[in-house]
């Protein structure tokens, strides 16, 4: 049940992923004019939601309301310096110790324990908004592409790439077992619906922080085609413990694959909403005809 309280704490926890994805020039200069103590401290805020939450379900902890402000402000210095220390923007190290981290975070789940278990999503969203500010509003990335005015070159990159992707998930998921198909059909409504919830929950985070950081610094650092690679291998490995306790190969290697197309959509127009119509296209159908 959604009470009062958590619906707010959701609108605040949203602020930042919304204002990058449709105001993002006006949300790096309304941040230009604070001082660099107060574009650094800023990001303390998103220990908000968490206070509001745990408040209003009797769980709050001291612990993780500091880790919820200490965080983002940690990230955010890290990231300033990493602009400071690489103006040209090939990568630095600073870089990948804040996508280890926040990656790690997300993929094993180690905050999660400060939510109700209903309310897990919460962490992630938090994790993402603070990575939003530190790379797009702090470091100010190139090329990352996080601009959800979607257009109609970003569907028609999306759906290319879900066409030449499905062919290839579908044979080798049905015969190594992982995929099982279903005769049902779906109301156009709860499809559409799949499909949003997918697209801005699911498949953009996961597009921003694979394709739009993580592939976009690898190539600075090894060109298109090995940064295609191997973030789709890492991408395929953050799947390990899904749907399962122990290592689900199967998963693994179907999500390694769609990495390939996922990491080609967006280096295309280098726009998170083609590779995420990919993603939420692929999740869809998965969830609704395949699982």
């Amino acid at each position: 049940m959604i009470t009062p309280p958590i619906a707010i704490a959701a609108l605040l926890a949203l602020i930042p992923y919304v204002a990058a994805a449709f105001f993002g020039k006006r949300f790096v200069a309304f941040t230009e004019r604070l001082s660099w103590t107060a574009r650094v401290l800023a990001p303390a805020v998103l220990s908000i939601p968490y206070a509001i939450v745990a408040v209003s379900t009797g769980t709050l902890r001291w612990y993780w309301l500091a880790l919820y402000a200490l965080l983002p402000v940690t990230i955010a210095a890290t990231l300033q310096q990493a602009r400071r220390a690489d103006s040209r923007q090939h990568g630095n190290w600073r870089d990948y110790l804040v996508l280890i981290v926040v990656g790690l975070a997300v993929d094993l789940r180690w905050f999660e324990a400060a939510w109700p278990a209903h309310l897990a999503v919460f962490n992630k969203v938090l994790l993402l908004d603070a990575g939003i500010y530190g790379f797009l509003v702090l470091r100010q990335l190139d090329g990352v592409g996080f601009d959800l005015r979607l257009r109609l070159r970003d569907l028609g990159l999306g759906l290319r790439e879900f066409l030449l992707y499905a062919p290839i998930a579908i044979a080798l998921g049905l015969s190594l077992g992982f995929l099982h198909a279903h005769a049902v059909w779906p109301s156009p409504l709860q499809f559409s619906g799949a499909f949003v919830f997918t697209f801005f929950f699911i498949a953009v985070p996961e597009e921003i922080f694979f394709r739009g950081w993580l592939q976009n610094l690898l190539e600075r650092r090894m060109g298109r085609y090995p940064a295609l690679v191997l973030t789709a291998v890492l991408f395929g490995l953050s799947h390990w413990n899904k749907r399962t306790a122990n290592f689900n190969w199967q998963y693994v290697l179907l999500a390694a694959l769609a990495g390939i197309f996922y990491g080609r959509a967006w280096r295309k127009g280098r726009r998170i909403g083609a590779s995420a119509i990919t993603h939420a296209t692929v999740d869809t159908v998965w969830s609704i005809w395949l699982r």
